[in-house]
């Protein structure tokens, strides 16, 4: 599979499409499946793991962990991302209201926390989850580079963040953010047009595009522009002789910024027919019927 090398660091790469675990808890795998699924997904060159320490109320990444422990040489062939900065209510801790955090303790106590529960000496990838309102660039800009040079992170990022946001962290950080993690498919084109991608693209960031299926609002949404998008994509697979997911995402890797979208999908059957879309050049009319179906209007 064609992977994603990074222009801020020449030794950092993803593999074209990753596969997102947050929905692992709700599967009910043994540790010797999840092996399994992450065995099928290197073979079928899916290596980039999307985790983040609130997953399945705080257990996924411990679910990752434990299968993981079965085979430990196949680390070698993933690259492991996990998120931190979002606190969530539940049973195993005491906040009072979902809140976010990106002070240097948590952010520091977080990541040490998913290297415990996956089992790894290091994250390849650390993404701040949301952007905290409250944040304090030249604190949390001191605990990433730490954690770097501690040999904990290999690299950071972040996730939802807009322009000003990056800016703000980079003009404190050592380290470059490689990766900027947003939402983006049919359905949610904004960050093609409100510059989020455009400042990928100058930035030499990787634009990882998670819910790349709307949360499955492209196949089975009843609103008007589900609608739309739904009878469009009927019309484009019979003319190219391809599935609605296989359109959807070759919708996005049309896209220059070299987007890496997220599945989520546990189904290998379902991932493998999905990754025929790396095969696909859209055509550029059938781009923007697309995006025509979703904004209900034409370009002008």
């Amino acid at each position: 599979m064609q992977r994603i090398q990074s222009h801020l660091d020449p030794e950092f790469s993803l593999s074209r499409i990753a596969m997102g675990l947050w929905r692992l808890a709700d599967w009910q795998y043994s540790p010797r499946e999840t092996l399994r699924l992450l065995e099928e997904l290197v073979e079928l060159g899916v290596s980039t793991i999307d985790l983040a320490d609130i997953y399945g109320d705080y257990r996924c990444e411990q679910l990752f962990g434990e299968a993981l422990k079965l085979k430990p040489a196949l680390r070698s062939q993933l690259e492991v991302v996990s998120k931190c900065g979002i606190k969530l209510m539940g049973a195993d801790n005491h906040f009072a209201i979902n809140h976010y955090d990106s002070s240097a303790a948590h952010v520091t106590a977080a990541a040490e926390s998913s290297l415990r529960k996956t089992g790894l000496e290091q994250l390849d990838l650390l993404l701040i989850h949301r952007p905290d309102p409250l944040m304090d660039a030249d604190e949390l800009s001191a605990a990433l580079d730490g954690l770097i040079a501690d040999g904990k992170v290999r690299a950071v990022g972040v996730s939802n963040f807009l322009p000003h946001q990056v800016e703000l962290l980079q003009s404190r950080l050592r380290a470059p953010l490689v990766v900027n993690q947003i939402e983006v498919s049919v359905l949610h084109s904004l960050p093609l047009f409100d510059g989020q991608l455009d400042f990928c693209q100058r930035q030499k960031m990787i634009p990882m595009a998670w819910s790349p299926f709307a949360g499955g609002a492209l196949f089975t949404g009843s609103d008007e522009a589900a609608l739309r998008v739904q009878a469009c994509l009927e019309e484009l697979s019979a003319e190219m002789q391809l599935e609605a997911q296989q359109l959807a995402l070759a919708w996005l890797l049309k896209h220059p910024s070299a987007m890496v979208p997220i599945l989520g999908s546990g189904r290998i059957g379902r991932l493998r027919n999905a990754l025929q879309a790396l095969s696909v050049d859209m055509p550029r009319e059938a781009w923007f019927r697309l995006l025509r179906a979703a904004r209900g209007r034409d370009v002008d």
